[in-house]
Protein backbone atom coordinates (compact mmCIF):
# COMPACT_ATOMS: atom_id res chain seq x y z
CA UNK A 1 0.00 0.00 0.00
CA UNK A 2 1.31 3.39 -1.03
CA UNK A 3 2.55 6.01 1.94
CA UNK A 4 1.92 9.71 2.15
CA UNK A 5 4.20 10.93 4.14
CA UNK A 6 4.08 13.49 6.57
CA UNK A 7 6.92 15.25 8.22
CA UNK A 8 5.93 16.76 11.66
CA UNK A 9 8.40 19.39 12.64
CA UNK A 10 8.29 20.61 16.61
CA UNK A 11 11.45 22.89 16.62
CA UNK A 12 13.18 22.83 20.21
CA UNK A 13 10.46 20.38 21.91
CA UNK A 14 10.97 17.12 22.99
CA UNK A 15 9.03 14.54 21.10
CA UNK A 16 8.74 11.54 23.38
CA UNK A 17 8.51 8.73 20.14
CA UNK A 18 7.33 5.01 20.95
CA UNK A 19 8.06 5.12 24.73
CA UNK A 20 7.36 2.04 26.38
CA UNK A 21 3.77 1.84 27.75
CA UNK A 22 5.29 1.95 31.26
CA UNK A 23 6.89 4.98 30.70
CA UNK A 24 3.81 6.71 29.36
CA UNK A 25 2.01 5.87 32.94
CA UNK A 26 4.55 7.54 34.65
CA UNK A 27 4.73 10.84 32.58
CA UNK A 28 1.05 10.98 33.00
CA UNK A 29 1.44 10.32 36.92
CA UNK A 30 4.01 13.34 36.66
CA UNK A 31 1.96 15.49 34.98
CA UNK A 32 -0.91 14.93 36.96
CA UNK A 33 -2.83 13.60 33.95
CA UNK A 34 -4.67 11.39 35.58
CA UNK A 35 -4.70 8.37 39.01
CA UNK A 36 -3.40 5.42 39.50
CA UNK A 37 -6.24 2.98 40.47
CA UNK A 38 -5.89 0.21 43.20
CA UNK A 39 -5.77 -2.48 40.49
CA UNK A 40 -2.89 -0.57 38.68
CA UNK A 41 -4.90 0.99 35.69
CA UNK A 42 -4.58 4.66 34.61
CA UNK A 43 -7.38 6.83 35.28
CA UNK A 44 -8.46 9.77 33.60
CA UNK A 45 -11.09 11.82 33.19
CA UNK A 46 -12.07 13.20 29.81
CA UNK A 47 -13.79 16.57 30.76
CA UNK A 48 -17.52 17.74 28.86
CA UNK A 49 -16.82 15.17 26.51
CA UNK A 50 -17.38 12.12 27.70
CA UNK A 51 -18.29 10.19 24.35
CA UNK A 52 -18.03 10.78 20.75
CA UNK A 53 -18.91 13.92 18.75
CA UNK A 54 -20.48 12.97 15.76
CA UNK A 55 -22.00 16.30 14.88
CA UNK A 56 -18.10 18.14 15.27
CA UNK A 57 -16.63 15.40 12.74
CA UNK A 58 -15.76 17.04 9.27
CA UNK A 59 -14.48 14.95 5.94
CA UNK A 60 -12.53 17.05 3.28
CA UNK A 61 -14.64 17.62 0.21
CA UNK A 62 -11.86 17.63 -2.52
CA UNK A 63 -12.19 16.25 -6.36
CA UNK A 64 -10.13 13.32 -5.64
CA UNK A 65 -12.75 11.82 -3.12
CA UNK A 66 -15.84 13.11 -3.70
CA UNK A 67 -17.64 10.69 -5.69
CA UNK A 68 -16.38 7.93 -3.15
CA UNK A 69 -17.81 8.95 -0.44
CA UNK A 70 -21.82 9.05 1.15
CA UNK A 71 -22.60 12.83 1.77
CA UNK A 72 -24.91 13.87 4.51
CA UNK A 73 -25.88 13.80 8.24
CA UNK A 74 -22.24 11.17 8.75
CA UNK A 75 -19.80 12.64 6.28
CA UNK A 76 -20.26 16.45 6.74
CA UNK A 77 -18.21 18.18 4.16
CA UNK A 78 -15.63 20.43 4.77
CA UNK A 79 -13.54 22.86 2.78
CA UNK A 80 -9.61 22.01 2.00
CA UNK A 81 -9.08 25.35 3.52
CA UNK A 82 -10.72 25.66 6.58
CA UNK A 83 -8.97 21.98 7.14
CA UNK A 84 -5.56 23.75 6.48
CA UNK A 85 -6.36 26.51 8.86
CA UNK A 86 -7.27 24.04 11.36
CA UNK A 87 -4.54 21.71 11.13
CA UNK A 88 -2.34 24.99 11.25
CA UNK A 89 -3.63 26.33 14.75
CA UNK A 90 -3.42 22.97 15.97
CA UNK A 91 -0.31 22.48 14.90
CA UNK A 92 0.56 26.34 16.86
CA UNK A 93 -0.85 24.89 19.68
CA UNK A 94 1.25 21.57 20.00
CA UNK A 95 4.46 23.88 19.02
CA UNK A 96 3.79 25.72 22.26
CA UNK A 97 3.83 22.81 24.70
CA UNK A 98 7.09 21.55 26.20
CA UNK A 99 6.50 18.20 25.34
CA UNK A 100 4.75 16.28 23.24
CA UNK A 101 4.28 12.12 22.42
CA UNK A 102 4.17 10.23 19.28
CA UNK A 103 2.93 6.89 18.82
CA UNK A 104 4.63 4.77 15.08
CA UNK A 105 2.69 1.87 14.43
CA UNK A 106 0.11 0.14 12.61
CA UNK A 107 -3.60 -0.83 12.07
CA UNK A 108 -4.32 -4.90 11.32
CA UNK A 109 -2.92 -7.93 12.05
CA UNK A 110 -2.60 -8.96 8.60
CA UNK A 111 0.51 -7.35 7.24
CA UNK A 112 -0.62 -7.61 4.09
CA UNK A 113 -3.25 -4.85 4.62
CA UNK A 114 -2.27 -2.87 7.32
CA UNK A 115 -1.71 0.83 7.84
CA UNK A 116 0.86 2.57 9.00
CA UNK A 117 -0.37 5.24 11.73
CA UNK A 118 1.46 7.97 13.54
CA UNK A 119 -0.34 9.65 16.22
CA UNK A 120 0.86 12.48 18.05
CA UNK A 121 -0.72 13.74 21.41
CA UNK A 122 0.18 16.51 23.94
CA UNK A 123 -0.81 14.47 26.88
CA UNK A 124 0.86 11.38 27.56
CA UNK A 125 -2.28 9.10 28.60
CA UNK A 126 -3.26 9.30 25.04
CA UNK A 127 -0.27 8.32 23.83
CA UNK A 128 -1.03 5.17 26.50
CA UNK A 129 -3.91 4.64 24.22
CA UNK A 130 -2.40 4.94 21.27
CA UNK A 131 0.12 2.37 22.09
CA UNK A 132 -2.53 0.09 23.52
CA UNK A 133 -4.94 0.43 21.27
CA UNK A 134 -2.68 0.17 18.03
CA UNK A 135 -0.22 -2.69 16.99
CA UNK A 136 3.31 -1.64 17.78
CA UNK A 137 6.86 -2.79 16.39
CA UNK A 138 7.84 0.71 14.16
CA UNK A 139 11.48 0.55 12.76
CA UNK A 140 13.28 3.79 12.31
CA UNK A 141 12.39 4.08 8.52
CA UNK A 142 8.62 3.77 9.30
CA UNK A 143 6.60 6.28 7.39
CA UNK A 144 3.06 6.79 8.40
CA UNK A 145 0.30 6.12 5.70
CA UNK A 146 -2.41 7.88 8.06
CA UNK A 147 -1.27 10.65 10.80
CA UNK A 148 -3.63 11.79 13.86
CA UNK A 149 -3.10 15.42 15.17
CA UNK A 150 -4.28 15.48 18.53
CA UNK A 151 -4.71 19.03 19.77
CA UNK A 152 -7.08 17.82 22.65
CA UNK A 153 -6.78 21.16 24.84
CA UNK A 154 -7.06 24.02 22.34
CA UNK A 155 -10.04 26.22 22.19
CA UNK A 156 -10.62 27.35 18.55
CA UNK A 157 -12.21 30.91 19.04
CA UNK A 158 -12.72 31.57 15.51
CA UNK A 159 -14.68 28.01 14.89
CA UNK A 160 -17.44 29.72 13.17
CA UNK A 161 -15.64 31.38 10.38
CA UNK A 162 -14.22 27.58 10.03
CA UNK A 163 -17.42 26.38 8.98
CA UNK A 164 -17.68 24.36 12.62
CA UNK A 165 -20.89 23.83 15.07
CA UNK A 166 -18.37 24.39 18.13
CA UNK A 167 -14.91 24.87 19.35
CA UNK A 168 -14.78 21.31 19.16
CA UNK A 169 -13.73 19.44 15.69
CA UNK A 170 -12.91 16.40 14.53
CA UNK A 171 -11.78 16.88 10.93
CA UNK A 172 -10.50 13.92 8.59
CA UNK A 173 -8.69 14.52 4.99
CA UNK A 174 -9.18 11.31 2.82
CA UNK A 175 -6.68 12.70 0.34
CA UNK A 176 -4.09 13.96 2.46
CA UNK A 177 -5.07 11.19 5.28
CA UNK A 178 -4.80 12.85 8.14
CA UNK A 179 -6.60 13.46 11.30
CA UNK A 180 -7.22 16.53 13.06
CA UNK A 181 -8.65 16.35 16.93
CA UNK A 182 -9.23 19.47 18.63
CA UNK A 183 -11.02 20.59 21.42
CA UNK A 184 -11.65 16.84 22.79
CA UNK A 185 -9.77 15.01 25.48
CA UNK A 186 -12.50 11.78 24.78
CA UNK A 187 -9.55 8.91 23.57
CA UNK A 188 -12.08 7.11 21.35
CA UNK A 189 -11.95 9.60 18.71
CA UNK A 190 -8.13 8.70 17.77
CA UNK A 191 -9.36 5.32 17.95
CA UNK A 192 -12.50 5.70 15.60
CA UNK A 193 -10.88 8.08 13.05
CA UNK A 194 -8.32 5.37 11.96
CA UNK A 195 -10.89 2.57 11.68
CA UNK A 196 -13.13 5.72 9.22
CA UNK A 197 -9.70 5.47 7.28
CA UNK A 198 -9.88 1.55 7.66
CA UNK A 199 -13.16 1.91 6.10
CA UNK A 200 -12.34 3.88 3.24
CA UNK A 201 -8.86 2.26 2.46
CA UNK A 202 -9.74 -1.51 3.06
CA UNK A 203 -12.21 -2.08 -0.16
CA UNK A 204 -9.65 -1.01 -2.10
CA UNK A 205 -7.51 -3.61 -1.59
CA UNK A 206 -9.83 -6.77 -1.25
CA UNK A 207 -10.99 -6.31 2.31
CA UNK A 208 -14.16 -5.67 3.91
CA UNK A 209 -13.76 -3.83 7.07
CA UNK A 210 -16.40 -4.55 9.98
CA UNK A 211 -17.41 -2.89 13.59
CA UNK A 212 -17.53 -6.51 14.75
CA UNK A 213 -16.00 -8.21 17.24
CA UNK A 214 -14.55 -12.13 16.44
CA UNK A 215 -13.37 -15.39 18.36
CA UNK A 216 -12.70 -19.03 17.58
CA UNK A 217 -13.29 -22.46 19.24
CA UNK A 218 -10.46 -23.30 21.91
CA UNK A 219 -10.69 -26.81 20.00
CA UNK A 220 -11.49 -26.03 16.07
CA UNK A 221 -9.59 -23.01 15.03
CA UNK A 222 -12.05 -23.29 12.09
CA UNK A 223 -15.12 -22.21 14.24
CA UNK A 224 -14.86 -18.69 13.74
CA UNK A 225 -17.57 -16.37 14.88
CA UNK A 226 -18.00 -12.59 13.97
CA UNK A 227 -20.43 -10.02 16.97
CA UNK A 228 -21.56 -7.16 14.80
CA UNK A 229 -23.23 -4.26 16.61
CA UNK A 230 -22.72 -0.71 17.85
CA UNK A 231 -21.28 0.44 21.05
CA UNK A 232 -22.41 -1.08 23.84
CA UNK A 233 -24.98 -3.88 22.46
CA UNK A 234 -22.39 -6.66 23.73
CA UNK A 235 -19.56 -6.99 20.77
CA UNK A 236 -16.73 -7.17 23.56
CA UNK A 237 -18.55 -8.80 26.55
CA UNK A 238 -19.76 -11.53 24.36
CA UNK A 239 -16.76 -12.21 22.58
CA UNK A 240 -14.47 -12.32 25.80
CA UNK A 241 -15.62 -16.00 26.56
CA UNK A 242 -13.38 -18.02 28.68
CA UNK A 243 -13.71 -20.92 26.44
CA UNK A 244 -13.21 -19.55 23.10
CA UNK A 245 -10.19 -17.44 22.45
CA UNK A 246 -10.54 -13.98 21.66
CA UNK A 247 -9.43 -12.36 18.04
CA UNK A 248 -10.70 -8.72 18.65
CA UNK A 249 -12.89 -7.07 20.49
CA UNK A 250 -14.36 -3.84 17.80
CA UNK A 251 -12.77 -3.62 14.78
CA UNK A 252 -11.48 -6.36 11.59
CA UNK A 253 -11.45 -7.49 8.14
CA UNK A 254 -12.57 -10.04 6.03
CA UNK A 255 -10.33 -10.57 3.36
CA UNK A 256 -10.09 -13.63 1.25
CA UNK A 257 -7.48 -15.38 3.44
CA UNK A 258 -9.92 -15.16 6.38
CA UNK A 259 -10.76 -12.17 9.24
CA UNK A 260 -8.09 -10.33 11.12
CA UNK A 261 -8.06 -7.51 14.19
CA UNK A 262 -7.37 -4.05 12.96
CA UNK A 263 -6.38 -3.17 15.83
CA UNK A 264 -3.74 -4.60 19.17
CA UNK A 265 -6.25 -3.59 21.97
CA UNK A 266 -9.49 -3.45 23.39
CA UNK A 267 -11.90 -0.44 24.35
CA UNK A 268 -14.33 -2.00 27.00
CA UNK A 269 -17.01 0.24 28.60
CA UNK A 270 -17.41 -1.15 32.08
CA UNK A 271 -20.06 0.57 33.72
CA UNK A 272 -21.70 -2.25 35.62
CA UNK A 273 -19.02 -4.28 35.11
CA UNK A 274 -18.26 -6.74 37.65
CA UNK A 275 -15.86 -10.01 38.46
CA UNK A 276 -18.96 -12.22 38.27
CA UNK A 277 -20.11 -11.18 35.19
CA UNK A 278 -17.13 -10.30 33.32
CA UNK A 279 -14.01 -12.09 34.63
CA UNK A 280 -12.03 -11.88 31.43
CA UNK A 281 -12.26 -7.95 30.71
CA UNK A 282 -12.03 -7.36 34.90
CA UNK A 283 -8.65 -9.11 35.12
CA UNK A 284 -7.95 -7.58 31.82
CA UNK A 285 -7.57 -3.97 33.64
CA UNK A 286 -4.69 -3.99 35.65
CA UNK A 287 -0.96 -2.24 35.39
CA UNK A 288 -1.00 -0.79 32.17
CA UNK A 289 -4.66 -0.26 31.53
CA UNK A 290 -6.41 3.01 31.26
CA UNK A 291 -9.62 3.99 32.28
CA UNK A 292 -11.71 6.56 31.30
CA UNK A 293 -13.90 8.63 33.59
CA UNK A 294 -14.35 5.89 36.29
CA UNK A 295 -15.09 6.80 39.60
CA UNK A 296 -12.11 6.04 42.23
CA UNK A 297 -12.90 5.61 45.80
CA UNK A 298 -10.47 7.40 48.31
CA UNK A 299 -8.07 3.99 48.29
CA UNK A 300 -8.42 4.39 44.57
CA UNK A 301 -10.64 1.20 44.03
CA UNK A 302 -12.84 1.72 40.99
CA UNK A 303 -16.73 2.02 42.06
CA UNK A 304 -17.93 0.84 38.21
CA UNK A 305 -21.47 1.39 39.04
CA UNK A 306 -21.31 4.85 39.11
CA UNK A 307 -22.26 6.73 36.52
CA UNK A 308 -22.11 10.24 37.80
CA UNK A 309 -19.48 11.11 35.06
CA UNK A 310 -20.59 9.37 32.47
CA UNK A 311 -22.46 6.13 31.66
CA UNK A 312 -19.62 5.20 28.94
CA UNK A 313 -17.24 4.15 31.59
CA UNK A 314 -14.42 3.12 29.17
CA UNK A 315 -11.40 0.97 29.69
CA UNK A 316 -8.65 0.35 27.18
CA UNK A 317 -6.57 -2.76 27.69
CA UNK A 318 -4.33 -4.85 25.12
CA UNK A 319 -5.86 -7.96 23.29
CA UNK A 320 -3.10 -9.84 24.75
CA UNK A 321 -4.05 -9.50 28.34
CA UNK A 322 -7.56 -11.64 27.38
CA UNK A 323 -6.43 -15.10 28.71
CA UNK A 324 -5.83 -17.44 25.48
CA UNK A 325 -6.36 -14.13 23.01
CA UNK A 326 -5.03 -15.59 19.37
CA UNK A 327 -1.63 -14.05 18.38
CA UNK A 328 -1.14 -13.23 15.94
CA UNK A 329 -4.95 -11.40 15.86
CA UNK A 330 -5.54 -13.62 12.26
CA UNK A 331 -8.07 -15.82 11.78
CA UNK A 332 -9.92 -18.15 9.07
CA UNK A 333 -13.63 -17.77 7.72
CA UNK A 334 -16.74 -17.46 10.34
CA UNK A 335 -18.88 -20.32 10.13
CA UNK A 336 -21.62 -17.48 12.47
CA UNK A 337 -22.27 -14.11 12.30
CA UNK A 338 -24.24 -12.40 14.47
CA UNK A 339 -26.02 -9.69 14.35
CA UNK A 340 -26.61 -7.89 17.57
CA UNK A 341 -29.57 -5.40 18.53
CA UNK A 342 -30.31 -3.73 21.93
CA UNK A 343 -34.19 -3.21 20.86
CA UNK A 344 -35.14 -0.24 23.71
CA UNK A 345 -38.89 -1.21 22.49
CA UNK A 346 -38.68 -4.56 23.57
CA UNK A 347 -40.28 -6.05 20.76
CA UNK A 348 -37.92 -8.26 18.83
CA UNK A 349 -37.21 -11.69 20.13
CA UNK A 350 -33.59 -12.72 22.22
CA UNK A 351 -32.59 -14.83 19.21
CA UNK A 352 -33.41 -15.64 15.70
CA UNK A 353 -32.04 -17.30 12.71
CA UNK A 354 -32.24 -15.15 9.79
CA UNK A 355 -32.56 -16.21 5.76
CA UNK A 356 -29.63 -14.85 3.32
CA UNK A 357 -32.60 -12.05 2.68
CA UNK A 358 -33.34 -11.27 5.80
CA UNK A 359 -29.47 -11.23 7.10
CA UNK A 360 -28.57 -8.51 3.75
CA UNK A 361 -31.82 -6.64 5.59
CA UNK A 362 -31.02 -6.59 8.67
CA UNK A 363 -27.86 -5.71 7.77
CA UNK A 364 -28.27 -2.87 5.96
CA UNK A 365 -30.61 -1.39 8.41
CA UNK A 366 -28.46 -2.30 11.64
CA UNK A 367 -31.20 -1.33 14.48
CA UNK A 368 -30.44 -1.42 17.81
CA UNK A 369 -30.78 1.51 20.44
CA UNK A 370 -28.11 4.12 20.93
CA UNK A 371 -26.67 3.51 24.87
CA UNK A 372 -26.38 5.91 27.17
CA UNK A 373 -22.90 8.03 26.87
CA UNK A 374 -21.76 6.77 23.75
CA UNK A 375 -21.94 9.70 21.84
CA UNK A 376 -22.62 13.46 23.57
CA UNK A 377 -26.12 14.40 24.72
CA UNK A 378 -27.28 10.54 24.66
CA UNK A 379 -28.42 9.96 28.45
CA UNK A 380 -30.66 7.24 27.81
CA UNK A 381 -31.73 4.07 25.31
CA UNK A 382 -32.91 5.72 21.88
CA UNK A 383 -33.64 3.62 18.66
CA UNK A 384 -31.41 4.07 16.21
CA UNK A 385 -30.70 2.52 12.83
CA UNK A 386 -27.54 2.71 11.99
CA UNK A 387 -26.54 0.92 8.76
CA UNK A 388 -24.30 -2.01 8.45
CA UNK A 389 -23.93 -1.47 12.26
CA UNK A 390 -21.38 1.23 12.16
CA UNK A 391 -22.90 3.75 10.37
CA UNK A 392 -21.10 6.45 12.08
CA UNK A 393 -17.86 5.63 10.43
CA UNK A 394 -18.59 4.26 6.88
CA UNK A 395 -17.41 6.96 4.49
CA UNK A 396 -18.58 4.63 1.70
CA UNK A 397 -22.25 4.32 0.61
CA UNK A 398 -23.74 1.43 3.22
CA UNK A 399 -25.06 -0.62 0.64
CA UNK A 400 -21.08 -0.87 -0.57
CA UNK A 401 -20.35 -2.98 2.69
CA UNK A 402 -23.58 -4.66 2.45
CA UNK A 403 -23.09 -6.08 -0.96
CA UNK A 404 -19.72 -7.42 0.30
CA UNK A 405 -21.13 -8.99 3.56
CA UNK A 406 -23.45 -10.83 1.59
CA UNK A 407 -21.24 -12.11 -0.91
CA UNK A 408 -18.84 -13.80 1.58
CA UNK A 409 -22.00 -14.70 3.54
CA UNK A 410 -22.90 -16.71 0.44
CA UNK A 411 -19.68 -17.78 -0.47
CA UNK A 412 -18.39 -19.62 2.83
CA UNK A 413 -22.22 -20.85 3.73
CA UNK A 414 -22.11 -19.31 7.17
CA UNK A 415 -25.05 -18.90 9.47
CA UNK A 416 -26.34 -15.38 10.27
CA UNK A 417 -28.26 -15.00 13.56
CA UNK A 418 -30.17 -11.83 14.74
CA UNK A 419 -29.54 -11.51 18.88
CA UNK A 420 -31.46 -9.18 21.14
CA UNK A 421 -29.39 -8.03 24.07
CA UNK A 422 -32.29 -5.30 24.78
CA UNK A 423 -35.36 -5.14 26.73
CA UNK A 424 -38.27 -7.94 27.04
CA UNK A 425 -40.92 -7.75 28.83
CA UNK A 426 -42.17 -3.93 27.65
CA UNK A 427 -39.45 -1.12 26.23
CA UNK A 428 -37.04 0.48 28.45
CA UNK A 429 -38.59 2.21 31.61
CA UNK A 430 -41.08 -0.69 31.86
CA UNK A 431 -39.30 -3.96 30.75
CA UNK A 432 -36.40 -5.07 31.88
CA UNK A 433 -32.86 -6.24 30.56
CA UNK A 434 -32.64 -9.69 29.23
CA UNK A 435 -30.20 -11.83 31.40
CA UNK A 436 -26.60 -11.89 30.61
CA UNK A 437 -26.40 -15.62 31.18
CA UNK A 438 -29.36 -16.20 28.90
CA UNK A 439 -27.58 -14.37 26.25
CA UNK A 440 -24.79 -16.23 26.52
CA UNK A 441 -26.29 -19.51 26.59
CA UNK A 442 -28.13 -18.41 22.99
CA UNK A 443 -24.19 -17.50 21.75
CA UNK A 444 -23.12 -21.12 23.01
CA UNK A 445 -25.78 -22.86 21.50
CA UNK A 446 -25.10 -21.20 18.10
CA UNK A 447 -21.54 -22.01 18.15
CA UNK A 448 -22.34 -25.45 19.34
CA UNK A 449 -24.33 -25.75 16.83
CA UNK A 450 -27.25 -27.32 18.76
CA UNK A 451 -29.40 -24.31 18.12
CA UNK A 452 -29.12 -24.95 14.18
CA UNK A 453 -31.39 -27.41 13.96
CA UNK A 454 -34.32 -27.19 16.60
CA UNK A 455 -38.03 -26.49 15.90
CA UNK A 456 -38.98 -22.76 14.78
CA UNK A 457 -41.73 -20.63 14.74
CA UNK A 458 -42.02 -17.66 12.17
CA UNK A 459 -42.99 -14.10 13.72
CA UNK A 460 -46.30 -12.56 12.85
CA UNK A 461 -44.95 -9.21 11.79
CA UNK A 462 -40.90 -8.98 11.55
CA UNK A 463 -40.93 -12.90 9.58
CA UNK A 464 -38.20 -14.07 11.89
CA UNK A 465 -37.33 -17.46 12.60
CA UNK A 466 -38.03 -18.49 16.41
CA UNK A 467 -36.61 -21.41 17.89
CA UNK A 468 -39.61 -23.02 20.40
CA UNK A 469 -36.77 -24.24 22.96
CA UNK A 470 -33.31 -23.62 23.61
CA UNK A 471 -30.65 -25.43 26.02
CA UNK A 472 -30.61 -22.99 29.48
CA UNK A 473 -33.05 -20.27 28.62
CA UNK A 474 -36.52 -20.34 29.81
CA UNK A 475 -38.96 -21.42 26.85
CA UNK A 476 -41.45 -18.68 27.93
CA UNK A 477 -39.14 -15.59 27.33
CA UNK A 478 -38.67 -16.74 23.70
CA UNK A 479 -41.70 -15.59 22.46
CA UNK A 480 -41.58 -11.84 22.84
CA UNK A 481 -45.68 -10.83 23.09
CA UNK A 482 -45.70 -13.50 25.88
CA UNK A 483 -43.44 -11.58 28.33
CA UNK A 484 -45.46 -8.61 27.82
CA UNK A 485 -48.21 -8.37 30.51
CA UNK A 486 -50.68 -6.88 27.68
CA UNK A 487 -50.26 -8.54 24.40
CA UNK A 488 -52.22 -5.85 22.57
CA UNK A 489 -49.73 -3.35 23.90
CA UNK A 490 -47.10 -5.77 22.44
CA UNK A 491 -48.90 -5.85 19.02
CA UNK A 492 -48.81 -1.93 19.14
CA UNK A 493 -45.09 -1.56 19.53
CA UNK A 494 -44.59 -4.07 16.89
CA UNK A 495 -46.60 -2.15 14.78
CA UNK A 496 -44.58 0.94 15.62
CA UNK A 497 -41.28 -0.95 14.72
CA UNK A 498 -41.91 -2.74 12.01
CA UNK A 499 -43.19 0.92 10.46
CA UNK A 500 -39.46 2.91 11.70
CA UNK A 501 -37.64 -0.21 9.54
CA UNK A 502 -40.30 0.37 6.43
CA UNK A 503 -39.34 4.39 6.65
CA UNK A 504 -35.89 3.43 7.58
CA UNK A 505 -35.40 0.83 4.22
CA UNK A 506 -36.72 3.52 1.55
CA UNK A 507 -33.56 5.29 2.24
CA UNK A 508 -31.34 2.18 0.27
CA UNK A 509 -32.03 0.62 -3.17
CA UNK A 510 -32.41 -3.01 -2.29
CA UNK A 511 -33.59 -6.14 -4.01
CA UNK A 512 -37.05 -7.09 -3.95
CA UNK A 513 -36.19 -10.00 -2.69
CA UNK A 514 -34.38 -8.19 0.47
CA UNK A 515 -36.97 -5.41 1.00
CA UNK A 516 -39.44 -8.37 1.31
CA UNK A 517 -38.02 -10.08 3.70
CA UNK A 518 -38.28 -7.16 6.18
CA UNK A 519 -41.19 -6.89 8.58
CA UNK A 520 -45.10 -6.46 7.36
CA UNK A 521 -46.94 -3.36 7.95
CA UNK A 522 -50.50 -3.88 8.16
Amino acid sequence: MSTTTTRLDFPGLTVHRNLSRGALVEAALARDEGRLAANGALCCNTGDRTGRSPKDKFVVDSPAIHDAVDWGAVNRPISAESFAAIEAAAMRHLRGRDELFQFDGYCGADERYRLNVTIVTEEAWHGLFAATMFIGGAEDDFEADWTVINACNLDLEDWKDLGLNGPVAIVQSLEEKKVVIVGSRYAGEIKKSIFYAMNFDMPDVGVFPMHCSANVGADDATNVALFFGLSGTGKTTLSADPDRPLVGDDEHGWSADGVFNFEGGCYAKCIKLSREGEPQIWDAIRAGAVLENVVLNEEGVPDYDDGSLTENTRAAYPVSSIPGAVEPSVAGHPRNVIFLAADAYGVLPPVAKLTPQQAMYYFINGYTSKLAGTEAGVTEPQPNFSPCFGGPFLPRPPMDYARQLARRVEEHGVDVWLLNTGWTGGPYGTGERFKLPWTRAFVTAILDGSLRDLEYVTHPVFGLHMPVSAPGVPAEVLDPRGTWADGEAYDAMAAKLAGLFRANDANYQMDDAVRAAGPSVS
